[in-house]
């Protein structure tokens, strides 16, 4: 992933034709990527695809990011291995849509655009993709998280059951009917 392959200038490239690019880190590149993501392993990364020319200004590029990460468990810290095959799409826009004044700002229907500078980085690319395809909440098989219970010394413990409302509800609905 040397930074002459994965970083092109929008201004050197052809506007009549697709730009192919495969990206293969190599394990320096792929072990930083492993711990800058959090990731226990981070093998078989691969980002092909290619960019071209939309309209008269604009570019899109289309790719395919593979990918076999290795995650803590959430429940036993067991290790989890999962296998992405991810398609990929941005849209650099010349002209992004320009936000309302209000104070919050909304995202945008289309989260494939971006604003179009004078460098198209696909390696950033990749690493956007790759932290977004990741299982937020990786478990191993099996691997169920029990009740926990937490209370001060003599006190009646509050239980999962209790914090939903709706189990309430139909508790006293159930005791309703049975005195009709």
């Amino acid at each position: 992933m040397s930074t002459a392959t994965n970083r092109y200038r929008v201004a050197d490239l052809p506007p009549n034709r697709p730009v192919a690019f495969d990206l293969r880190p190599d394990p320096q590149q792929t072990a930083a990527l492993a711990q800058q993501l959090g990731l226990s392993g981070l093998r078989k990364l691969s980002f092909k695809g290619s960019l071209q020319a939309e309209g008269s200004r604009d570019w899109r590029l289309e790719a395919q990011l593979g990918a076999t990460v290795t995650q803590p468990c959430v429940v036993t810290l067991a290790p989890v291995t999962t296998r992405l095959d991810e398609p990929v799409t941005r849209r650099f826009l010349t002209h992004m849509p320009e936000p309302d004044d209000a104070e919050e700002v909304e995202m945008p229907e289309d989260e494939t655009i971006e604003p179009l500078g004078d460098v198209i980085d696909l390696g950033a690319v990749m690493a956007e993709a790759l932290a977004l395809a990741l299982p937020l909440y990786p478990r191993a098989e099996g691997a169920e998280l029990e009740e926990t219970v937490l209370t001060e010394p003599g006190k009646t413990p509050l239980r999962d059951e209790d914090t939903k409302p709706f189990a309430g509800l139909a508790a006293l609905r159930d005791t309703l009917k049975k005195d009709d």
